[in-house]
This record gives structure tokens, C-alpha cells and sequence, in this order.
């Protein structure tokens, strides 16, 4: 029906279609939970995420007890809850593949927020952040920008609490005051998950209001110009018209329907123009598909 005229009210000619494309996608999930824990091998991420929730994760003390993010639900007050994800340990040099490497990265940035756990027990627990922070930037800028809640952990230990006032007097030469829990023990745990449930929260409200601010983005997709190209192979110059391959008739080229078709098109779209800007000649042959003719002027 699409192709009826005044002059050709049954036409013989029909389209075919146009070749389809097959794609093989591999979906990631974006946003894997609200919160994620980051930290050097045992740094007690697989504690805190159990002490926090009703995960049950490997304990041991070994590094990369954990190969890949585990989660769990927090639960904070009687109605509030989040997800908490335990990503694995991160290493100097992940940003090259190092370690768990890209791995633990690419974990990092489907959270909204990060707990930033440290080593209570390690020699230098700020040289320790500066490392995992120089990771993060160097593997995406906008990873290090995501926002932190830095947290030093086993304050339980006798030899962190012998040394505590000299460990908060070096975090606080670089302008920052961590949060000191014991992952082991449970201290600290319920006022870090309150304050982690109310950074995300924050969080969200403000990307809500962004999106409410932000009109609707609409894409009206412009149609494909047709497009007709000239080849010369020995004495024939070659049509090849992609927009008129999906013509189809049950007569072949002897459809009169489908040749007074393609003719008309293939002048639409300035084919003369086109065999003259090539060098044609009058007498040479033209062929479109199994259609050939003799060009004049």
C-alpha cells in the first residue's frame, strides 16, 4: 500500500528490509552498595562489615582473605537501613594491576560513599592513607574525589592504646580527624554506621535535587540521509545505493514497478552529477546491482 499511486495503484514492488546488527553486551551494575570498605590487607574490613551487619565473611589473618566485594545490610535505628560492601584489600601499585588491582578499583567506584579503614597497628597509619589515596587517583581522579569517612581501626590493641595521643597528634598535622574503632570489639561501630547512613543520606538528597534542577535531556534521532557512491571498473561505472537495496519484487529487474522506482530515486539523489564528477562518457556502461544501461547526456 505504502508504494500505490494515482498512476500505480497496484504496485509490484515491496521493501525487504534492511540487514539487522547483532551485538554481544556484557551489563555491569553500576551501584553496587551505598557504602564501601577500603583499607590496606588486614586492616579488619572483613571485621567491621561483620561487626556492622549480618554478613559473615572469611576472618583470617592473612592479606586477600577477601577476592572479591562482599555485602551486607546495616541496619541503623528501626527503619534505616544501607548497603555495606566489603571491597577487597587494595595494595601500592593496584593502579597498575597490582594485587587485586583493577579489580578492587573498579568495585570502588560503584559505592557512594567510602569508610577509609586503617591499620591501627601499622607503623605509620597516615603514610598508609596517603598510599591508598595516591591508588585512587591515579586510577581515576574522580574516585579520589568520592567522599570519605576515614576510620583508624583496633583501638582494642595495648600497643595502639600506648601510643593513641601520639597517632591523633600526626593525623591532625595534616588536617584530619579520623574516627577510632575497634572492629573486634564492636566500640565505635554503631556511631560510624550512624554517620555513614547520614553522609549517604545527604548524598542522596543533594543528586535528587540535581536531578530536579536539570531539565530532561530528549534525543530525537535525525533520519539517515541517503546515499548513493560511484566506482568505475574497467569501462562500467558501478552504482552502489544503500538505501534502495531493501526494494524487493517478485519479478526481478523486469518488475516495470521496481525499474521506473529505482530510476527515479537514483536522479533524485543527482547520480548524473555523479557519473560526470567520475569522468563518464556517453556510451559507457552503468550497472546498479543486476540493472545495467548505457549513459547519455
Amino acid at each position: 500500500a505504502r508504494f500505490a499511486t494515482s498512476t500505480t495503484q497496484a504496485p509490484h514492488i515491496s521493501e525487504k528490509g534492511e540487514p539487522g546488527q547483532q551485538l554481544t553486551l556484557t551489563l555491569e551494575m553500576r551501584l553496587i552498595a551505598d557504602v564501601g570498605i577500603i583499607g590496606q590487607p588486614n586492616a579488619g574490613k572483613s571485621s567491621l562489615l561483620a561487626a556492622a551487619s549480618a554478613a559473615n565473611p572469611k576472618i583470617a589473618d592473612y592479606p586477600f582473605t577477601t577476592i572479591e566485594p562482599i555485602l551486607g545490610v546495616v541496619h541503623v535505628g528501626e527503619e534505616n537501613t544501607f548497603i555495606l560492601a566489603e571491597i577487597p584489600g587494595l595494595i601500592e601499585g593496584a593502579h597498575l594491576g597490582k594485587g587485586l588491582g583493577h579489580e578492587f578499583l573498579r568495585h570502588a567506584m560503584r559505592t557512594r560513599l567510602l569508610i577509609h579503614l586503617l591499620d591501627g597497628a601499622s607503623p605509620n597509619p597516615v603514610e598508609d592513607m596517603i598510599k591508598i589515596n595516591h591508588e585512587l587517583t591515579e586510577f581515576d581522579p574522580t574516585l579520589a574525589a568520592k567522599p570519605q569517612i576515614l576510620v583508624l581501626n583496633k583501638v582494642d590493641l595495648p600497643e595502639l592504646a600506648d601510643r593513641l595521643e601520639e597517632v591523633k597528634k600526626h593525623f591532625k598535622e595534616v588536617g584530619l580527624s579520623p574516627l577510632f574503632i575497634s572492629a573486634a570489639t564492636g566500640q565505635g561501630v554503631p556511631e560510624l554506621m550512624a554517620e555513614a547512613y547520614s553522609r549517604i543520606a545527604a548524598t542522596m538528597l543533594d543528586q535528587e535535587d540535581r536531578e530536579a534542577k536539570n531539565e530532561e535531556t530528549v534525543f530525537h534521532p535525525a533520519p539517515r540521509e541517503p546515499e548513493i557512491f560511484v566506482t568505475k571498473n574497467e569501462n562500467t561505472f558501478v552504482v552502489t545505493a544503500p538505501f534502495l537495496e531493501r526494494i524487493n519484487g517478485p519479478q526481478g529487474v523486469s518488475n516495470p514497478d521496481m525499474l521506473a522506482y529505482v530510476r527515479k530515486h537514483l536522479e533524485r539523489h543527482n547520480l548524473r552529477r555523479l557519473l560526470l564528477r567520475e569522468g563518464i562518457k556517453p556510451g559507457d556502461k552503468v550497472r546498479y546491482g543486476p540493472i545495467e544501461w548505457m549513459f547519455w547526456e
